[in-house]
Formats: C-alpha cells, structure tokens, sequence
C-alpha cells in the first residue's frame, strides 16, 4: 500500500521542473532578431562632400560571427565616437595604458584636433594567444592637410590596418604594437 500524498508531491515536481526549463530556455536562448547587422564591404567611394561618411561602426558577415564581436564593437564605437567628438577622456577608457602613456593628451589633442572618421568597417576578428585579439578594420578619416601623415599629407586618407587587442585590468582594451603602427593607407 503506497501513501496517498506521493502522486501530489511527484506531479508538482514535474510542474515545477517543466516551468524552470521553459524558463531557462526563454532566458538562455538568443532570438533571432538579436543578430548584428553584417555589411558587404562597398568599394564605391563616396562623394567629396560627403566623406569620411557614417561614424557608425560596421561589420562583415565573418566578423559579426566571432565571439568577441560585441566587445570589439563597443570598443571600437568609442574609441572613434572619442576621437570624433575629441574627448581624450573617453578615448582613453577603451585603449591600454601601454598606448596611452605613448599617446599623452596633448599629442592627441594635436594629433585628432581637426580628424573626423568615418565609414567603419570590421572585416575580421582573431582571437590570438591568451589574453589577446586582432582586428582588421578600415576607415576613412578627414583632417586638415597639415595635420595628416607626414607621407600623406592629404585632406581625406583611406585606412585598413590591424589593431592588437588585449584583455588588462578585467577588461579588452585597444591595444598599440607593431600591427597598428605600420597601416596601410591611401587619399581618398
């Protein structure tokens, strides 16, 4: 003879343990719409007076796909919106204190005073060893002539260059190295 209370007490268990399942898949499962927005890459360039073109940092298809993509946006997302609205401040909440003691605020200030950047493109993340990433980007930045490179000493430059990513302090932060310091451009 089995006690009457066990058929009550095992169908709330089974209610109970149905209702944290739907739960957790509602909480853990991602929705469709939540999905980045890829570009294709546009090789048309855009008009003289409409350079360096949207702020908005934007994405491939295989860089959207990569783990640290969301990091790596937002990173990227203030570090240009920082250099656009020429805030040292915020741009040195996303880089490394190693880029950042080689890029004290006056040479900054000096160096971003009249740059505008736009037309943001991440074509690629890899992650690298421990701790570390690359990113592949391009860009387009407008300045006055005199302020550009000094082997390009134009108002308008077309970027594509690596970034190093490093993780330092509990966070991704913009990294500087030799990935970064030797990009490749071109006038617009």
């Amino acid at each position: 003879m089995r006690p009457r209370w066990i058929l009550p007490v095992v169908l709330v268990a089974a209610i109970i343990t149905a209702a944290a399942g739907v739960a957790a898949r509602a909480v853990y499962t991602r929705p469709v719409n939540s999905a980045p927005t890829a570009v294709l890459p546009n090789d048309r360039p855009l008009a003289p007076d409409e350079e360096p073109g949207s702020g908005e940092v934007t994405a491939t298809t295989d860089a959207t796909a990569h783990p640290l993509y969301e990091t790596v946006h937002g990173l990227l997302q203030t570090y240009f919106d920082a250099i656009n609205g020429h805030h040292y401040d915020q741009w040195r909440t996303v880089v490394s204190a190693r880029r950042a003691k080689l890029e004290p605020e006056q040479n900054w200030r000096r160096a971003y005073g009249t740059s505008r950047d736009g037309s943001i493109i991440i074509y690629r993340i890899e992650s690298g060893p421990t701790d570390s990433a690359r990113v592949l980007l391009g860009f387009t930045s407008t300045q006055n002539a005199d302020l550009a490179p000094p082997e390009l000493p134009v108002p308008c430059i077309r970027w594509k260059l690596v970034f190093p990513i490093t993780h330092e302090d509990g966070a991704w932060k913009l990294d500087s190295g030799p990935t970064s310091s030797a990009p490749q451009h071109e006038p617009c």
